[in-house]
């Protein structure tokens, strides 16, 4: 599949200088490229691109200004480049693929590539999912009920209910009350907005029994649930902090930071 794809800075340098090193990306094929916000929303409204490598830091429409002026169609993956560390969180917020610093680092531009492909891929599956069980519905409606029940039994499999053995007394807990989660070793404390537990369980099989798309890992040693997110704040090094219901802050590792990106949409 071609990655259809705009390069937008307002430094002529910087847009040639990301043509080389994008040029080793066979699928990676440049559309256009923009020297401002105004011809960037132009081109991605016309062209309709998959992928946006957007500078933060330009005269008039800075990055985000574009991010916003192209909401009203379905928007490209954007991939933020800029000199200035401070936007990280910004661009999270604004659900970038990734956030690479200036001067480009050739391993972080071929994992923000290899992101691109495999969200891509993820939006693709789902649109033709969708697809086919609009055509199952019109000519086989028995069939799309079918796929309905399997996505149903798919969310059924993880568990709802979680039993902790812990000071003498086994707790039930639901896991829609699960806050976060530490990891010590093979044991596992949970942590619930009023409560906090002990489970003999090692980090790895636990996630097995938890919903994915609700509970993420957020650092080597910390499962977040999403749902009880309500705060991003920056920190240092591409690091941020999660505020959740309680007013607990968890950190989010820099290697887990598009971890954010997902969920902050």
């Amino acid at each position: 599949m071609t990655i259809r794809t705009i390069l937008v800075d307002d430094e002529k340098l910087a847009i040639q200088g990301l043509q080389l090193r994008l040029e080793p990306f066979e699928d990676v094929e440049i559309i256009e490229t923009c020297q401002n916000g105004r011809e960037a929303i132009r081109a991605i409204k016309t062209l309709k691109p998959d992928l946006v490598f957007l500078d933060i830091q330009m005269p008039g429409f800075d990055g985000f200004s574009v991010v916003q002026g192209v909401m009203e169609i379905d928007p490209p993956l954007f991939v933020f480049v800029t000199a200035f560390q401070e936007h990280a969180i910004r661009a999270f917020e604004a659900n970038a693929v990734n956030y690479l610093m200036k001067p480009v680092d050739e391993d972080k531009l071929a994992d923000t590539v290899e992101r691109v492909r495999q969200r891509l891929a993820e939006k693709k599956s789902t649109e033709e999912a969708e697809k086919l069980k609009s055509v199952l519905s019109e000519v086989a409606p028995e069939a799309a009920e079918g796929l309905a029940g399997e996505e149903a039994e798919a969310s059924n499999r993880y568990e709802k209910l979680i039993n902790v053995k812990d000071r003498g007394q086994i707790f039930r807990v639901e896991t829609d009350t699960i806050e976060h989660i530490e990891a010590a070793g093979d044991y596992m404390c949970i942590y619930t907005g009023d409560n906090s537990l002990i489970l003999r369980e090692t980090m790895k099989d636990l996630e097995r029994r938890l919903d994915p798309r609700k509970f993420q890992r957020v650092h080597r040693s910390t499962i977040v649930n999403l749902d009880q997110v309500r705060q991003v704040k920056p920190h240092t090094n591409g690091e941020c902090f999660l505020v959740l219901d309680s007013g607990a802050e968890v950190k989010v590792s820099r290697s887990y930071r598009d971890v954010v990106a997902r969920f902050v949409h």
